[in-house]
């Protein structure tokens, strides 16, 4: 590790721990040239697979992307960021688990309005509408009398529901 005020790759680690969200190792350097002090961050390399859009595009997955979606149908609805980050976090695991170099945007669109159908309709809905880019009015209302059949014939949860 370079020195960012002398250049030198000599340093000792000082103290070192965990980062806040423990995802990375804080560690407090001393360079052994001028004597200065500095951070470094020390994080697992993590492979990012390549999302091939529905127009065939590519571009990294993106978990903040994967948020603003949730977040957005989950606007004004009772989901807590824990649950959306925790639902994220288990999402990104998988993803990395398959060890695919690309997946489809489909395959986290699915995944998504999945987990949405299980905490709120509501949001299901909104995700949905732009998701599935219903063509009219009937499409969506065929989408609303299915979620309306499935309240009814028992698939009823506290989550989001009153």
């Amino acid at each position: 590790m370079r020195c960012p005020f002398c250049s030198s790759a000599d340093s000792k680690v000082v103290d070192s721990r965990a980062s806040k969200d423990g995802r990375a190792i804080r560690r407090r350097r001393e360079c052994l040239k001028c004597g200065e002090r500095f951070t470094t961050y020390e994080r697992v390399e993590e492979f990012q697979p390549m999302v091939v859009k529905k127009d065939g595009r590519r571009e990294p997955f993106d978990r903040k992307k994967v948020i603003e979606g949730i977040l957005k149908a989950c606007e004004k609805r009772p989901i807590s960021m824990d649950q959306v980050e925790s639902f994220v976090n288990s999402l990104e695991k998988e993803i990395q688990d398959r060890g695919d170099r690309e997946i489809t945007g489909r395959f986290i669109g699915e995944k998504v309005m999945a987990q949405l159908r299980e905490w709120d309709d509501v949001a299901y809905v909104r995700f949905a509408s732009v998701y599935k880019q219903f063509k009219d009015l009937k499409e969506f209302m065929a989408q609303l009398l299915e979620i309306l059949n499935d309240s009814s014939s028992g698939k009823q949860d506290d989550v989001g529901r009153g």
